[in-house]
């Protein structure tokens, strides 16, 4: 029972030291005697198609392969387009080209955005997990430190002890 208030004590010292947006009373609750760490699932198995569909999306628009490919696409049109002169589909100043990259970017935008919105979710579970171990680490050090204090209080008390009874054995003899 002391051990458990000794935890609390040292809980709620830390938790009043730092400033935190969740109940302190729960997180000392949490802390006390149970186990925190979490097995957090980065990959999110509940998606939406629509979700999984910008993670897709968002994990090729983000590689050398999209950038080399959209730029082997770009230059084709422009030399299709600039060889075929008047006939061309495009003529120069490639207005439909223009019109493609826009619509390419307005859409690109927003999913590699959702795709970041749940990366950083993700984030944000994690870092509360890591939150909640730190400082469950923080408080038993503290418990641990404090235990140690109390033995070497004791053992120096012992070894004062034992020193006078071996001064009242060399007076008597």
């Amino acid at each position: 029972m002391s051990d458990k208030l000794t935890r609390s004590e040292l809980a709620q010292i830390i938790l009043d030291e730092e400033l935190l947006t969740n109940d302190a009373t729960e997180i000392i609750e949490i802390l006390k005697d149970t186990k925190v760490s979490k097995e957090l699932d980065t990959k999110l198995t509940s998606m939406t198609f629509g979700q999984r569909l910008a993670d897709r999306i968002t994990l090729f628009a983000g590689s050398w392969k999209f950038i080399i490919i959209f730029f082997v696409i770009l230059l084709s049109w422009i030399i299709f387009n600039k060889l075929n002169g008047t006939q061309s589909f495009d003529p120069y100043p490639f207005i439909l080209l223009n019109l493609v990259l826009s619509c390419v970017a307005a859409i690109q935008a927003p999913v590699i955005l959702m795709s970041q919105n749940r990366q950083a979710e993700r984030d944000r579970k994690t870092a509360g997990n890591d939150f909640k171990v730190n400082l469950k680490s923080e408080i038993l050090s503290e418990d641990i430190h404090d235990k140690l204090d109390k033995l070497l209080s004791q053992q120096t008390d012992m070894q004062k002890r034992m020193d006078n009874l071996e001064e009242k054995k060399k007076k008597k003899s």
